[in-house]
């Protein structure tokens, strides 16, 4: 069960039109800025035609970070700055100044326009849709339930065991059947051939249950495919276009072709004597990952429709990000570490503010230690910083790790406690990035911690480069 929305360009200005209100997304230095609200014909929405343009602006506030300034939603690349209007081809500058103003005009046909100085401070968040978790659903190798799940990974117990529900040799997959069935005729093809092999299918089917015919699509990006969704299904509340979502992910990829793929391309732990020490990121005798099989799904909701109907709400959604590395090979993990910085941009966190990251760590040597040292240089020198991954125990659920670990993430949030990062018995050097020294480790040991947490991020990486970062925090009234 999925849900994504289009792609969009790097940089891209992302506007939501709610409530007669323009909400503009932007990521920068704090300062003092305007935002426009546009209103025609007391409708909230902007019109546009090739040679005029109808808008006013009035004073709001908005609340922003980001630790370093070094990136921006909006297209920053000097000391004056332009984005669209959306929906124009129109554009508004605004400046680096500690006060920033911007001309509000109403232009019309004779090309005579009448114009406006507004300011606004930065003290105040103009979000007005918030988006929070109200439900949780898992089926794991260690629980099929949020509790069960939550409660064994702080105990540290692990799901990986030897495959032994089938003779890897002999065991079909959907494809090749109908390879064999091709052969013999067209005739022989299993008639849901082809809708099963949909990737939309799962959703759709789920929505035929619950008669929800709101928007509802799937999207791959590989093992981040759970928190594409995730973060898409809360644009789609916070744009107006739904009041819940359920969105999420699954899969089931131990079956010969694919076990088969990932051995060729010498991804996989060949730690079959021990299955249970087989998973371990960030240890130096990491050799590879396990894979897994499950599924996630996160119910999100707007928050006062929440309220209103008395649901029980586990956490607050605040936002979160997506970038690509664009590179074959990149150790450096500069996109992974502008992911979480736009992610925090977005969500209007401080970096200081996160003490918990639920890694994407599938215990490869590689890329381990790629994302901790993005980690490292965005959040620096934090003390109260604790990083783990819930792959070591229940093993790399591909495209559903997003989503089991946005429920970890939300239980964590919950409980108070963070779970431990079993088989990490010594600990990689590159553990401990430059910015940090050798004697700064924000990994969580092999028992469980008690951890207040203030703001929380979950990250899953991908092949072809895909980062992701989802922002958490309990949910203040």
């Amino acid at each position: 069960m999925e849900v994504s929305s289009i792609a969009s360009p790097p940089y891209t200005c992302f506007a939501v039109q709610s409530q007669n209100r323009l909400i503009i997304s932007q990521r920068a230095q704090r300062k003092k800025l305007i935002i426009p609200t546009c209103c025609i014909n007391g409708n909230g929405a902007i019109s546009a035609s090739k040679n005029t343009l109808s808008c006013a602006f009035e004073q709001h506030n908005i609340e922003y970070y980001t630790s370093r300034g070094l990136y921006a939603t909006l297209p920053v690349f000097g000391d004056n700055t332009s984005f669209p209007i959306y929906g124009s081809k129109s554009t508004v500058s605004i400046t680096g100044r500690k006060k920033t103003r911007l001309m509000s005009c109403e232009a019309h046909s004779t090309d005579k326009a009448t114009c406006t100085t507004v300011e606004a401070d930065s003290k105040e968040k103009t979000r007005k849709r918030r988006v929070v978790v109200t439900g949780l659903g898992v089926i794991s190798s260690i629980g099929h339930d949020p509790n069960a799940f939550y409660t064994n990974l702080l105990e540290g117990v692990s799901g990986i065991s030897e495959i032994e529900g089938f003779d890897c040799s002999e065991f079909p997959s959907v494809s090749t059947e109908a390879v064999e069935a091709l052969r013999v005729s067209y005739r022989k093809i299993n008639p849901f051939t082809v809708p099963f092999a949909t990737a939309n299918m799962g959703s759709a089917i789920l929505a035929i249950d619950l008669g929800w015919t709101g928007p509802n699509y799937s999207i791959s990006t590989a093992c981040a495919t759970s928190n594409f969704c995730i973060l898409n299904a809360a644009q789609h509340i916070i744009s107006d276009d739904a009041d819940m979502m359920l969105c999420g992910g699954s899969d089931a990829g131990v079956i010969p072709i694919s076990i088969g793929g990932f051995i060729s391309c010498r991804l996989l732990s060949r730690q079959n004597d021990e299955p249970t020490k087989a998973s371990r990121p960030w240890d130096t005798n990491r050799d590879g990952f396990v894979m897994g099989e499950g599924a996630g799904v996160l119910l999100l909701e707007e928050l006062e429709h929440a309220k209103k109907r008395g649901a029980t709400i586990y956490a607050e959604l605040l936002g979160g990000s997506f970038t690509c590395n664009a590179f074959r090979t990149d150790d450096s993990g500069k996109e992974i570490s502008l992911c979480m910085e736009r992610a925090l941009a977005q969500s209007g966190v401080a970096p200081e503010d996160v003490n918990y990251i639920n890694a994407h760590a599938i215990s490869s040597p590689a890329s381990d230690i790629k994302e901790i040292r993005a980690i490292n240089r965005c959040f620096g020198k934090n003390p109260n910083l604790r990083v783990n991954s819930t792959k070591s125990m229940i093993g790399h659920l591909l495209g559903a790790a997003g989503a089991v670990e946005a429920v970890a993430t939300v239980k964590a949030i919950q409980t108070g406690l963070v779970h431990p990062n079993i088989n990490l018995d010594n600990p990689d050097e590159g553990v401990y990035g430059d910015e940090c020294g050798q004697d700064m480790n924000v990994l969580v040991g092999k028992k469980k911690e008690r951890l207040d947490i203030k703001v929380a991020l979950s990250n899953s990486l991908a092949f072809g480069g895909q980062n992701s970062s989802l922002v958490f925090a309990p949910y203040y009234k």
